[in-house]
């Protein structure tokens, strides 16, 4: 190599010989960054246990809880967490419990987020349905990678849990079917707390299911098979364990832990100031194909002894909470329950403001006439139709003239009226939703809701669909949303056209002298939510002339 090479290489590095390819050694740090997540301090403000609303797809407000179908709400309900609130009263004091509800609090996911990283959950329950299903694993996702097991519950899981675990990697559990105990169950397998229950919670894991006991092996280590009630994920497989009864008696549940809730925030139209939740049933009787509620809670109905109802009314109180949503499937379905209620509340000057749900043919005179001395300001009523072929073939069980008869009565009993109307139910024609409008003129209602149907999974109407090939091609679930917009094509009746009259209904109602004068009371019925009554007012106009709620996939 003569002296100028040398010189030029030892000036040029570039000048030398490149080396050869080498086999591919690359630096693995997988052991130290795990380590260092399962080992990294927990602060003060660490819990066991975060239960969580989480952020909205969009921002705005939307209606989602343990039975119901997740829907963005056009009247700006802003809707209570009870049913975290329970769960957290039945997991407190064993473990550190914290409850967030980021709808009511309009938090988005970076201010979310950070609540992740200060309370650094060990485990993280999220409500989970169909609109809003890939929004609600982003929490998932977030909580997965800071070292959380995550677990997700409710009406879009229960009926397709390991279709719903499949895709979403970094969810690890399902609570399928009713989601109290199984919580409870479930972590005290996962950190060996069997024998810290007590003798409440002892007695209702007995009566719920004779066959119950704790699942272990013979080496003392946890079977999971045996965890009634969850779907859970071992090595590659999902697997889905045996069904968990119901809870046999509601009145041996702890009172849920409303203090945990961000109860200010908790509003809803023609209440003034906030008001939360109170269960007083679960499950009803009616088997409305399209009702999500029956996917959970089925047809069987537990109630709630009224002095316990009454109970924690006077618990509410004492938090500051003087109005009250009667939470249940169906609130009217046992009479004598309802009576003795209105009479304990009336005996003892609760001085309570509530409403309810009911259907028509589960009322009567008297009933409602008690109900509106007791406090009752408003029935919401599943009225849905003015064609009887649509009711019948629903299985909605009433009928047009029972609907006004029930309405009547309400109001005089000085009760408002709130019906809730579906479009675009098996059988529907321009005729029958023609029909339907004019009703709903006809009855003495205070407000007035018109959804497109929606087949959520699990339900009659959803398999109907199915087999009947409804479905709009290319449906995702998140789509499926009774208010943003449509997934169904009919022979007679096309996705655009459902859209069209669920508008024009809504604006023949509303447009009219006495609905506009009952907005008016509404705006000057509590002035601390005039900027929320003015919203919800000009929500509807822009929705009723507007495009938006496009159907899916393009037109038909």
């Amino acid at each position: 190599m003569s002296k100028d090479i040398k010189e030029l290489q030892s000036i040029n590095m570039g000048s030398r010989l490149t080396p050869k390819l080498r086999t591919a050694d690359f630096p693995n740090a997988d052991e130290i960054v795990r380590e260092g997540l399962l080992t990294a301090p927990r602060s003060a403000d660490a819990v066991d246990i975060m239960l969580v609303n989480p952020p909205t797809p969009d921002g705005e407000l939307w209606i989602r809880t343990q039975h119901r179908v997740g829907r963005r709400t056009r009247e700006n309900m802003v809707w209570p967490q009870v049913s975290l609130a329970q769960m957290a009263a039945l997991l407190h004091p064993v473990y550190t419990v914290k409850v967030v509800d980021c709808n009511a609090e309009r938090m988005g996911w970076p201010e979310f987020t950070k609540l992740l990283d200060k309370y650094q959950p060990k485990y993280y329950l999220t409500q989970l349905t169909a609109p809003t299903c890939e929004n609600d694993m982003y929490g998932c996702f977030l909580a997965h990678a800071r070292g959380a097991k995550t677990i997700a519950f409710g009406t879009h899981i229960t009926p397709i849990p390991m279709e719903t675990m499949r895709p979403y990697p970094a969810l690890d559990f399902a609570l399928v079917g009713e989601p109290d105990l199984t919580i409870r169950d479930l972590l005290d397998h996962l950190e060996g707390r069997i024998d810290e229950r007590s003798p409440e919670i002892k007695r209702i894991f007995d009566k719920h299911d004779p066959m119950y006991k704790p699942s272990f092996n013979e080496d003392g280590s946890v079977n999971m098979h045996g965890i009634k009630g969850i779907a859970w994920r071992k090595e590659s497989q999902i697997i889905l364990n045996f069904p968990r009864p119901f809870v046999a008696d509601l009145d041996d549940m702890p009172i849920p832990m409303h203090e945990l809730l961000p109860l200010q925030k908790y509003r809803m139209p023609y209440i003034k100031g906030p008001f939360t939740f109170m269960v007083t049933s679960r499950g009803c009787p009616a088997g409305c194909t399209y009702c999500i509620k029956h996917v959970s809670y089925q047809y069987a109905t537990r109630l709630r002894a009224p002095k316990l109802i009454v109970e924690e009314m006077w618990y509410l109180k004492k938090l500051g909470i003087n109005n009250i949503h009667m939470y249940a499937d169906l609130f009217t379905v046992n009479r004598d329950q309802v009576i003795e209620l209105c009479r304990l509340m009336i005996e003892e000057k609760i001085d309570i403001h509530w409403t309810s749900n009911s259907r028509v043919d589960f009322v009567d005179e008297e009933m409602l006439t008690l109900m509106g001395k007791a406090g009752c300001r408003l029935i919401s009523w599943g009225i849905e139709s003015g064609n009887e072929a649509i009711l019948k073939h629903a299985k909605k069980g009433a009928d047009p003239a029972k609907a006004e008869r029930a309405l009547r009565w309400a109001k005089q009993a000085g009760i408002m009226n709130w019906g809730y109307f579906i479009i675009g139910l098996p059988g529907e024609t321009e005729e029958t939703i023609r029909q339907t409008i004019d009703f709903a003129k006809k009855l003495p209602l205070d407000i007035a809701l018109f959804h497109v149907a929606a087949p959520y999974p699990g339900t009659p109407f959803f398999f109907e669909v199915v087999k009947n090939k409804w479905f709009r091609p290319g449906t995702r679930w998140e789509q499926v949303d009774m208010d943003k917009g449509t997934v169904l094509d009919y022979p007679n009746m096309s996705a655009e056209r459902l859209l069209y009259w669920q508008k024009k209904a809504f604006r023949e109602w509303a447009f009219r002298p006495g609905p506009a004068f009952t907005y008016l009371k509404m705006l000057m019925y509590d002035w601390s939510t005039l900027k929320t009554a003015i919203n919800v007012g000009w929500q509807h106009v822009f929705w009723a002339n507007s495009d938006e709620g496009a159907p899916i996939g393009g037109a038909g």
